[in-house]
């Protein structure tokens, strides 16, 4: 049942950016293939073809790209917006936790695109998106596998699109910003979180939830995903909100040191250590 429209597989797609993308795909012309975790019991976008996948499984993965080549006939787009929300404070963490943001937020982003890169290598055309988000850009607290992942995400992707530009393949990337969909409420706690960190990271906790009602629609994100994925010429990265365009520029003009404390300061964290807390308080003389 091939289609002689191009097609996009959106990984993520039964909620939240995933599905927002899918159906601005689907009003820019794709044939939109969406994939989630459970895809009997979630509702489809209007127009898209919803596939049940884990992107945290090799197998899984390279069955549902085949699946989709097989039915469609091609893979123009790849769309990678599956994740997980971070895991506030990584300090004692169980390191199932870390891998399981690593699984869902890079792993199974390189699993999609190994799987997707031959077929397009043979067609010599297609596009990957990948959505690091503003973690992938600057810092936070109480947020070190999460960061981690998305900076990896960033620096593979440009290495990625090196390997195959020769190809026709591109591998872009769209950074949006905070969304509805990034609730703090879906954020997983820590299996045993440091009595020593609780006031920080309820402040913490209070500051994500006060950023996330302004931060980027998801519908914003996904028009930047389009421009990516239809742009004759498209850019190595599109931000999909005028803040982190700021937040990017700030980075390699301001000094690192002020860069670096106007995060703390944002954060409502102390701008020195607690020398009495820490033992190394300096004798008066």
């Amino acid at each position: 049942m091939a289609t002689r429209r191009p097609v996009a597989v959106v990984t993520g797609a039964s909620s939240g950016i995933g599905r927002a993308c899918s159906l601005a795909l689907v009003d820019a012309g794709f044939h939109v293939v969406g994939t989630c975790c459970d895809a009997a019991h979630a509702g489809p976008p209007d127009g898209v073809d919803l596939l049940d996948l884990d992107v945290a499984g090799d197998a899984a993965v390279t069955s549902a790209v085949q699946q989709v080549v097989d039915r469609w006939g091609r893979i123009d787009v790849l769309v990678n917006s599956a994740g997980i929300g971070p895991a506030r404070v990584a300090h004692r963490d169980p390191g199932t936790r870390a891998q399981g943001d690593f699984d869902s937020s890079l792993l199974g982003l390189i699993r999609m695109t190994q799987a997707v890169l031959p077929h397009m290598r043979a067609r010599g055309n297609g596009r990957i998106i990948n959505l690091p988000s503003i973690s992938g850009l600057i810092t936070g607290p109480y947020l070190a596998a999460h960061v981690a992942s998305k900076h990896a995400v960033e620096g593979y992707s440009e290495a990625v699109d090196h390997d195959a530009r020769e190809h026709g393949v591109r591998v872009l990337l769209v950074e949006p910003g905070g969304t509805g969909a990034d609730s703090g409420a879906a954020r997983a706690r820590p299996a045993a979180p440091l009595q020593g960190y609780d006031k920080q990271r309820r402040i913490a906790e209070q500051v994500t939830a006060a950023l996330v009602p302004d931060g980027d629609a998801s519908s914003t994100v996904a028009k930047a995903v389009v421009a990516a994925a239809t742009d004759v010429d498209p850019k190595p990265r599109y931000v999909a909100a005028l803040p982190v365009g700021r937040i990017s520029v700030l980075r390699s003009a301001v000094p690192e040191q002020m860069f670096y404390g106007s995060i703390r300061t944002y954060n409502q964290l102390p701008a020195q250590p607690d020398q009495r807390a820490s033992g190394h308080q300096r004798s008066n003389e």
